[in-house]
């Protein structure tokens, strides 16, 4: 298509209010997808294509983003050049006002470029806060943004064990949940990075007493689906001595979604999305590799 330019955008959303970051069924009219409205915003830049998003990774609902990406495709009448990345993102900025998504950063790609399957890895941080209860309760600006446990502490260096037996390369079918996509994607991944730090509140020095934290993050090119939230609630269970680290490693061997003790999920409102990464080749515009490929097709 002529002067049709294709776009890598990175975006971050909060998950609440949405079913998720990938579009729902035009039928489903309770909650849209983020995708759903970052593609509403693209359209009313009236591009002369259809618009369609490719999104890098996939959340849950209620899952959170500091940083997801996605790759679309916009062409322009021919007497109006493709946009500038950093008006593009104000452009789309504009027309999400009223949702809590919003674009950081805009780069034009190669016409061969996809956000999925051009990342080189992905990283998710799970964010737990401990000693909430009814009596002492964490900020508000915590409710939403972390698993709020009444513990006072967790056996962190117990965790810390169990989490280094995840890193490598591992066949996770303990660690996924079942869902349609099951039968098709390999269960091998590779965690490049299992850590866990303490954290701080978001309020922390406007609250009344001091909340602990923990941070819990995971790296790896891709994950399953909802990997990431069973590693997280099988650790804390390590934490809350309700399960030894030999047990977790039998878990992990026993390579079946069935051998993942009922009711360990973390929910999905302590989880963020916080970066995705490309290689900086891939980032780099060039407009003769673009007319190449354009020509091959």
């Amino acid at each position: 298509m002529r002067n049709c330019a294709r776009y890598l955008i990175f975006f971050q959303y909060i998950g609440t209010n949405y079913s998720g970051v990938v579009k729902v069924p035009p039928q489903q009219l309770v909650k849209k997808g983020v995708q759903d409205h970052l593609e509403d915003a693209v359209r009313k830049l009236k591009p002369l294509n259809p618009v369609s998003m490719s999104i890098s990774s996939r959340t849950d609902a209620g899952v959170h983003a500091l940083s997801n990406s996605a790759h679309f495709d916009l062409q322009r009448r021919d007497d109006k050049p493709p946009f500038a990345a950093h008006i593009l993102v104000d452009a789309l900025n504009y027309h999400l006002r009223t949702e809590q998504i919003s674009v950081t950063r805009a780069h034009r790609v190669a016409g061969d470029f996809h956000a999925r399957f051009c990342a080189r890895s992905r990283t998710y941080v799970y964010r737990v806060a401990l000693g909430a209860c009814f009596q002492s309760p964490v900020p508000l600006t915590e409710r939403d943004f972390s698993w709020n446990l009444p513990d006072t502490e967790l056996d962190v260096e117990a965790m810390r064990e169990a989490a280094a037996l995840l890193v490598g390369v591992h066949d996770f079918s303990s660690f996924r949940a079942v869902n349609s996509d099951l039968p098709f994607k390999n269960p091998v991944k590779t965690l490049d990075a299992a850590t866990i730090r303490t954290g701080v509140s978001f309020a922390q020095a406007h609250f009344h007493r001091e909340v602990p934290f923990l941070e819990l993050t995971f790296t790896s090119r891709s994950f399953l689906y909802k990997q990431v939230r069973r590693m997280t609630g099988a650790l804390v269970a390590v934490g809350k001595g309700r399960l030894s680290v030999p047990q977790l490693k039998e878990v992990l061997e026993a390579r079946d979604s069935l051998a993942y003790p009922q009711g360990l999920g973390a929910p999905a409102h302590g989880l963020f999305l916080t970066r995705v990464d490309y290689s900086d080749s891939d980032l780099q515009f060039s407009p003769q590799t673009d007319l190449q490929l354009s020509s091959e097709e």
